[in-house]
Parts: C-alpha cells; sequence; structure tokens
C-alpha cells in the first residue's frame, strides 16, 4: 500500500453546447471580460465617463482678439458723432430761422406802429385843413356883420357875437389892434399918416378885422398906420 500514487482530480465533463460556444466566439481579447461577466462601474475604473455631448464652445470677446470687435465699436462711435452733428446743424439751421422770422415780425410790427401814427397825423392834419377852409368862407359873414352893425343895423350884435364865441371855442381869434403897435406879421398897413414925434408906427384905425386860428394868421388885419 505504501507504493501506490495518488489520483488524479476528476474532471467532470462540460454542459452541452458550452464548448461549442466557447469555440465559436474565438479568443478572447486581454483585457476584456470574460463572458457572461457583469460590467464593471465605471467608478471604480477611476476615470470619468465619456460624454456623448460635446461641452459649448468659449463666448469670443473683443478682448480674444475676435475679428472686428473694435473696428465695429468704433464704426457705431463715429456714426454716433455723425448723428450729433447732424442734429446740432439742423438745430442751428431752425434757430436761425427762428431769428430771421422775429426780426421781421419786430419790423413789421415797428413799420405797423409808423404807419397808425402817420395815420392819425394825417387824419388831424386834414381836419385842421377842413376847419380851415370853413373858418375862411366864414371871414366875409364875419365882415358883413362888422359892416351891417357899424352902419347901425338892429339886432345882429347879439347874433355877432354869439357867432365869435362859438368860432372861438375851435380856436378863432379876432385881431382888432386899434393903438397897438404895427406888427408886419399880422397887420395889413393900406393908409399912412405921418407921426407928430419920433416914436415908431402905430395902428390908428381898423378898417377890417383881422384873425388867427391856433397861433395862424388866416387874415391880418386891414390898418391905418400913424408913423
Amino acid at each position: 500500500m505504501g507504493g501506490s500514487q495518488a489520483r488524479p482530480p476528476r474532471q467532470w465533463p462540460a454542459p452541452p453546447g458550452r464548448a461549442s460556444r466557447d469555440r465559436s466566439a474565438g479568443p478572447v481579447p486581454q483585457g476584456a471580460p470574460p463572458a457572461g461577466a457583469t460590467p464593471a462601474d465605471p467608478s471604480s475604473t477611476g476615470h470619468p465617463p465619456a460624454s456623448s455631448e460635446a461641452p459649448p464652445p468659449e463666448p469670443a470677446t473683443a478682448a480674444s482678439g475676435a475679428p472686428g470687435g473694435e473696428g465695429d465699436n468704433q464704426d457705431g462711435v463715429a456714426q454716433a458723432e455723425a448723428a450729433v452733428e447732424k442734429d446740432l446743424s439742423e438745430l442751428a439751421k431752425v434757430a436761425a430761422e427762428r431769428d430771421e422770422y422775429l426780426d421781421r415780425l419786430r419790423r413789421l410790427q415797428a413799420d405797423f406802429e409808423n404807419y397808425k401814427k402817420r395815420v392819425v397825423k394825417q387824419q388831424l392834419e386834414q381836419r385842421e385843413r377842413a376847419a380851415e377852409d370853413l373858418l375862411t368862407q366864414l371871414l366875409p359873414v364875419l365882415d358883413n356883420f362888422d359892416l351891417g352893425i357899424a352902419h347901425g343895423a338892429e339886432g345882429l350884435d347879439p347874433v355877432h357875437r354869439s357867432m365869435l364865441e362859438v368860432l372861438g371855442n375851435v380856436g378863432l381869434e379876432r385881431l382888432d389892434p386899434a393903438g397897438q403897435a404895427f406888427d408886419p406879421n399880422e397887420h395889413d398897413a393900406v393908409l399912412h399918416e405921418a407921426a407928430d414925434s419920433g416914436t415908431g408906427p402905430e395902428v390908428v384905425e381898423v378898417l377890417r378885422a383881422g384873425y388867427r386860428w391856433k397861433g395862424r394868421v388866416l387874415r391880418p388885419a386891414m390898418v391905418k398906420v400913424k408913423g
């Protein structure tokens, strides 16, 4: 018994179909898990799993040297400056037109004021000329009153005085210079008489009364002068 050899381990037969599958699969690559093994956890390998989506690209900035960034900014600033200059030019043009219209309006208003003053002055002058013409035409009537009263006509004196009063209210003055010094601007000397002494000429008789209206002589008095 001491010379007997040990028995080799018993080999169990493979299940049906196992050997055929192993032969058909071919050689197993190195490092690949055996057939039928459960896939290992990716975290156990120490490498992150590969993602199927690529990360988004970094946004390009002007500082990163993106083409056209600085040039676009300069073009925008130039366009803004051009727009501001255009607006200022339009504003200056509108202001100039406003000043021109205001100047025209002031001149037109001044011309209108001068026109009104001129019209008022012309109306007053026309009214005065009309009144002067009327008074000039009434002078012969006043002379007839004087002649009638001088010849003793009755009832004329009150009418004469009333008429002179009414005309005096509008500026008519009667010139009756008897006993006054001769004034060639208001007196018309038609008769002369020698003076007894060396005194100046003096009105000694009024042949026809004169009249003054608003400081202007309408008709000088016809007088007889002595001296």
